[in-house]
């Protein structure tokens, strides 16, 4: 009789308890959860008054406790693994770290006996001993890929479930940079390698044939880790579209509760609002006179005030809502996915995080997902997915991994020598981002911050406030003013939205504040027509993509980004609110008023807002690359959770609607 024989996926399972007892309970309801047996109570106390009596504890790290049944017909097992080890014995000076119980029929106890040997002869021998566990470890129920917004959330609640054994595999490092974690700390932590990919688009004529910087995040926790802190779901409209494209489940009504179960609101729990889930949503902790002054300019021009952009109808003009929270200490700091929902699970013996392991490809039997390669350095490790692999690399990377694993493009990939698993024209393609249009406003008798940012005294009471009293610029997300309105009144919805800081700069994060009082109300399309895509260019999966945005190639989104930019010269220029302040545009300048002119000057100093979304599209069409279940179409055992399966981008920032989207991504996992 082989081990492996009686051993399989529901018979090998990751220990959570800590001590003999609890433990062998819950392997005893393993057992009786797959119907290998009615009953465990009676076994279970004849299992525990042996072990009293004679521990089955053989030291090294190992333990066989037993009995014998007549309910059983043959021979049943199961095999714990204690990642931490377990205190089974308390006369042993080692944690039992492998628990085999083995259950035999009464009427045939030398199967029993003769099983029981064979496996603690193999145990004698600790190098085998090592390569058992080791082995048992590299098979996972299901191995996530990327430990971005989405696949921290999905490390979380697929592990909940102790028979479960998950692996998120991160190319980043550990968010331990101390930048990471001060909410100001974007300035830091975009552009730079340490934890951003730092990518590169391709020029786009349609933009004075620019390039422009493509910050990702690149460590536990993804770009939630670097971005702006901003939190907007979007509006109600977004998702009622997405199920329109035949996406069942995934409108608003749908959507919302999920949105619910992610967030601890500092506005308490309501309708639209949870106090009690894994990311912790503040309000600003800044007072400035020239944010206000914009609120009340835009209110002039007809704009609302608002105190809440995440009720589905976002029309208005208000603060923004930031992901921080504070620590032990008292310490306001940044509320990551990592931070929220990996940190407090990470410990569990049924998950394992291996970081800087950068996945070479997806591998396959025929159409069914079985595993993934992944680098360490130049050693190329393999492991195995019993149930699910899930990719969670965002919509640069996970696009990129299903080329460079053979699905894709056919004729692209046969191009770069890369064997077809699934041809799926799809991926890649249907890149959407938001571009931001960062026109800056001088102003006179209004103070900014950018005299204080760049003045060494003023960042030390900047650093003061913040240590003191949880509050000023360092508590900051990227923006401080949001607002939503239409560019033109035919427009069903709000399809702009306004990012405004009380700084200026010309590349955020690369160079230094303007000398003078300056403000900057970006504005932005939130419903852009462009289209982009991501392609590989090698076989080697370390060699970043082409990234073409293709931003502003449609008339439409020219026509927008004009109208954005008029609208936001009437609420600097013309109310009585800012007349006041002599306000001055710095650029792109009033003497431009031609829309196409206004364009142009206007794309020299555009930016991503870091929300590219849409390259493996949730849908039902031919270039739609997953179903409305999230799973790879045409595949087994593959399913694409994160930003890129938006059919279409969402009308405000991405980040909320990313982690929505693994909560409901979970849910269809475990409840499949």
């Amino acid at each position: 009789m082989k081990l492996t024989d009686k051993l399989n996926q529901e018979t090998i399972i990751f220990l959570t308890e800590e001590n003999r007892t609890d433990a062998i309970k819950e392997l005893l309801n393993q057992l009786v959860k797959y119907n290998y047996l009615e009953k465990s109570v009676k076994l279970f106390s004849f299992i525990e008054a042996q072990e009293l009596k004679n521990s089955s504890d053989i030291g090294r790290g190992i333990a066989f406790p037993h009995s014998i049944s007549k309910e059983l017909e043959n021979l049943v097992c199961i095999l714990g693994i204690s990642k931490n080890g377990i205190n089974y014995n308390n006369g042993s000076i080692y944690p039992c770290h492998i628990v085999l119980l083995s259950l035999s029929p009464n009427n045939n106890p030398d199967v029993h006996r003769k099983f029981i040997s064979k496996f603690q002869l193999l145990m004698m021998d600790p190098i085998l001993k090592q390569k058992i566990i080791q082995l048992l470890m590299e098979n996972f129920d299901y191995i996530i890929i990327g430990a971005g917004s989405a696949g921290c959330v999905l490390a979380n609640r697929l592990s909940a479930n102790p028979s479960n054994k998950v692996l998120l595999i991160e190319a980043g490092g550990k968010d331990n940079y101390p930048w990471i974690h001060i909410p100001v700390g974007y300035f830091k932590t975009m552009h730079n390698p340490k934890v951003d990919w730092c990518f590169k688009t391709e020029p786009d004529e349609t933009m004075n044939n620019r390039s422009i910087r493509y910050p990702r995040g690149k460590t536990l926790g993804g770009s939630s880790s670097i971005n702006g802190l901003l939190w907007i779901r979007g509006q109600k409209e977004d998702y009622d579209v997405w199920r329109q494209l035949g996406n069942t489940g995934w409108d608003w009504e749908n959507v919302l509760p999920y949105f619910l179960k992610s967030e601890n609101n500092e506005l308490g729990k309501s309708e639209f609002h949870n106090d009690s889930g894994p990311i912790t949503v503040a309000n600003k902790k800044i007072n400035l006179k020239l944010l206000d002054e914009f609120q009340n300019a835009a209110e002039e021009y007809g704009i609302p005030k608002t105190n809440d952009f995440n009720t589905g109808d976002n029309f208005g003009v208000g603060f923004f809502q930031f992901t921080t929270s504070f620590n032990k200490a008292g310490l306001k700091l940044r509320c990551s996915a990592a931070k929220g929902y990996l940190n407090p699970v990470k410990k569990r013996s049924n998950l394992k995080i291996i970081t800087k392991a950068h996945v070479q490809k997806i591998n396959f039997e025929g159409k069914k997902a079985t595993g993934v390669n992944y680098f360490i350095g130049e050693k190329i490790n393999t492991v195995n997915a019993n149930k699910e692999v899930i990719l969670s690399a965002g919509s640069i990377g996970s696009p990129h991994i299903l080329q460079v694993s053979g699905i894709g493009e056919a004729n692209k990939l046969k191009n770069l020598g890369i064997n077809i698993v699934h041809e799926s024209n799809g991926v890649g393609k249907n890149l959407q981002d938001h571009l931001m249009f960062r026109p800056v406003y001088k102003v006179k008798n209004l103070k900014s911050l950018n005299r204080k940012v760049e003045s060494l005294f003023g960042r030390f009471l900047m650093g003061l406030e913040y240590l003191v009293n949880q509050s000023g610029p360092v508590t900051m997300g990227a923006s401080q003013v949001c607002g939503f309105v239409k560019s033109d009144p035919s427009r069903a919805t709000p399809n702009l939205q306004f990012h405004v800081s009380p700084v200026s700069t010309d590349i955020l994060g690369v160079t230094p504040m303007h000398d003078f009082e300056g403000i900057t109300p970006t504005v932005a399309n939130i419903r852009p027509t462009s289209r982009g895509e991501i392609n590989i260019i090698s076989s080697d999966s370390r060699i970043y993509p082409k990234i073409k945005m293709n931003y502003l190639s449609t008339d439409d989104d020219r026509k927008v980004a004009a109208q954005g930019l008029k609208i936001v010269r009437k609420i600097m220029l013309e109310t009585e609110t800012f007349k006041q302040y002599e306000p001055e545009e710095y650029r792109p300048g009033v003497h431009i008023t031609d829309d196409e002119e206004l364009v142009k000057a206007g794309s020299d100093y555009t930016q991503t807002i870091f929300h590219p979304v849409g390259t493996c599209k949730m849908g039902q069409d031919d270039m739609a690359v997953v179903d409305e279940k999230l799973r790879v179409r045409g595949i087994q055992n593959l399913r694409v959770i994160d930003a890129s399966i938006m059919p279409n981008i969402t009308s405000g920032n991405t980040n909320a609607p990313t982690i929505m989207i693994a909560e409901k991504g979970a849910d269809m996992i475990l409840g499949s």
